[in-house]
């Protein structure tokens, strides 16, 4: 049963493009979409113009998963996709009312049975040091490392109906999580698990207020939850030049295998797998 898993297009038409060609080809079960998935807009002030991810969404994104689902009709994968903090929350209505033309499930903080599989999704990631917030939480608890701004502070595209200051990425995740089967599920994410293979950002040498920054910037809250709920697997995106760093795309916690998607290159990084025989996963760089 062939799976693919990508993330962190930004908005890269060619990517996407290699992207829907490799669907055609492959005809895989079910396609795994990590986030950030919009062209990128410098969140530098308040007064954002959002055309240019506007028309990208519903001129690009939505058209062309429309075309694909008519073009492959009974083999049209089933597709899981989630936003991530390069992705203005203010567009994530347009993801939701595209759901219902069944090119995808919108997937964060949500649960999907499929086939024997448990699918969860979840986008937020830790404090991190730019300024658009709508995809940041506090990890396990009040503290930003240093260098970061805080979830409270920076700016976000939507008015939020949850008390920022308290709410945890560990706190979401148990109760998205409360109804798990760890040996069948499969959790979408897009922030890394902390001190892994997948969380290696470019910091070597760097200084804070003469403070060293630390090199490993994923969830320690996600770190948690898989050590002890051990989930099949885990997928993951957000530090695109981690596997350069570390020389690897994957990595395990105890039982539970993680693959990033996530590349520093132009090209596009497609993680090919099989849920039921994972050893055998394969990184294609197209």
């Amino acid at each position: 049963m062939i799976c693919i898993f990508i993330s962190d297009l930004h908005g890269k038409t060619e990517r996407y493009l290699k992207l829907f060609n490799l669907i055609r080809d492959q005809k895989p079960a079910a396609v795994f979409i990590g986030g950030d998935l919009f062209p990128h807009i410098h969140a530098c002030d308040r007064n954002l113009n959002f055309k240019v991810i506007d028309d990208f969404v519903d001129d690009f994104l939505i058209s062309e998963f429309i075309k694909l689902k008519l073009e492959m009709k009974s083999h049209y994968p089933e597709v899981f996709i989630i936003l991530g903090n390069d992705d203005p929350k203010i567009e994530e209505q347009r993801i939701i009312d595209a759901e219902s033309g069944g090119i995808w499930h919108y997937m964060h903080n949500k649960k999907f049975k499929w086939n024997d599989y448990d699918i969860f999704g979840y986008s937020n990631i830790p404090p991190s040091p730019f300024l658009l917030k709508d995809w940041e939480r506090y990890d396990v608890s009040r503290f930003a490392d240093p260098g970061c701004v805080h979830p409270t502070e920076g700016i976000r595209t939507i008015e939020e109906n949850t008390d920022i200051e308290y709410a945890t990425i560990q706190n979401d995740i148990d109760e998205l999580t409360r109804d798990f089967h760890p040996e069948k599920s499969i959790l979408l994410f897009h922030s890394p698990p902390y001190q892994t293979n997948l969380d290696r950002a470019a910091l070597d040498g760097k200084f804070f207020d003469h403070v060293p920054l630390d090199v490993n910037v994923g969830s320690i809250a996600l770190r948690r939850f898989i050590e002890e709920k051990q989930p099949l697997l885990t997928l993951h995106g957000h530090i695109h030049e981690s596997s350069e760093i570390t020389g690897f795309w994957s990595d395990k916690i105890g039982k539970t295998q993680l693959f990033s998607a996530a590349y520093h290159k132009p090209e596009l990084a497609v993680i090919k797998f099989d849920p039921e025989n994972l050893d055998k996963a394969e990184r294609i760089i197209l």
